[in-house]
């Protein structure tokens, strides 16, 4: 049976092929509200597809580019529109070379992620999403945490970040994070979940040249944490603060997109990342 969590603020597990049929809606809704904090499916894919994947990307492991901040670092294989909501035509021409670099070695892990998420959620739609002028975003990317590595407090707001750029992302209603478990580490490396989201006020906890906020802007707000298993497929709402904890051991591998809704109807999503 689906894995529920008795306390008020925790995660639903959910494994695809055991526990058959799921309401994909109200999973959907309840990230959207923050009643849940983490939605996890197991067995969305098959092994094999995970496998084929980890192969065709460990050659390029070595390639991933690092962004150093004075409090922690981001380790990625692709771009990320926030890094670049001042230079968007810089972010489509690497969306665009990452995207066909990755159709060159094979990587299908997003789209076919995408499309399991888009059946099982019961979603009349689920794509990677492009400007009304065909500039397309990018379909993926891939965060690598290695060893002693922590991702500190932050949120992810592509409407609020992107207000006033005219991208489309920018009239979203609402913003979801996936997240597709690679490698898991052996200690640590928990995504730590706040229930709050961010305000004008919290400002003052922005950290200056910094990656994100002091931790005394969650002080009080319940926290959830949950540590991924390789194959694990997450569903998170970033517009609530959140940080992934000191890993030990093996890197932490994941793949990760966005994707969001621009109505209240929920269904159907774009991403982006």
């Amino acid at each position: 049976m689906t894995e529920q969590a008795t306390e008020s603020w925790g995660r639903i597990v959910h494994d695809v092929e055991r526990d058959g049929d799921i309401d994909g809606a109200s999973l959907v809704k309840g990230l959207v509200d923050g009643t849940i904090a983490v939605v996890v499916l197991r067995n969305l894919l098959p092994e094999a597809v995970f496998a084929n994947n980890r192969e065709r990307l460990e050659p390029v492991f070595g390639q991933a580019s690092t962004t150093q901040y004075t409090n922690g670092s981001l380790t990625t294989i692709g771009p990320y529109l926030a890094k670049h909501l001042d230079e968007p035509d810089t972010y489509f021409a690497e969306a665009r070379k990452a995207n066909e670099f990755t159709a060159s070695l094979g990587v299908d892990l997003g789209e076919r992620t995408r499309q399991r998420l888009a059946e099982v959620l019961g979603l009349k739609r689920f794509d990677t999403e492009a400007e009304p002028d065909g500039r397309g975003y990018s379909q993926q990317n891939v965060r690598i945490y290695a060893d002693s590595i922590r991702t500190p407090l932050h949120n992810d707001n592509i409407m609020r970040d992107a207000a006033g750029t005219g991208l489309a992302l920018a009239t979203l209603r609402h913003q979801l994070s996936c997240v597709v478990c690679i490698q898991e580490c052996e200690t640590g490396g928990e995504l730590r979940i706040h229930r709050k989201r961010w305000t004008e006020a919290d400002n003052e906890y922005k950290i200056v040249g910094g990656l994100g906020y002091d931790e005394a802007v969650t002080d009080g707000a319940p926290a959830h944490e949950f540590k991924p298993q390789a194959g694990d497929v997450y569903l998170l709402n970033p517009t609530f603060y959140h940080s992934i904890e000191q890993v030990s051991g093996s890197d932490r591998i994941t793949m990760g997109f966005f994707f969001g809704f621009y109505d209240d109807e929920l269904a159907e999503a774009v991403s982006w990342i």
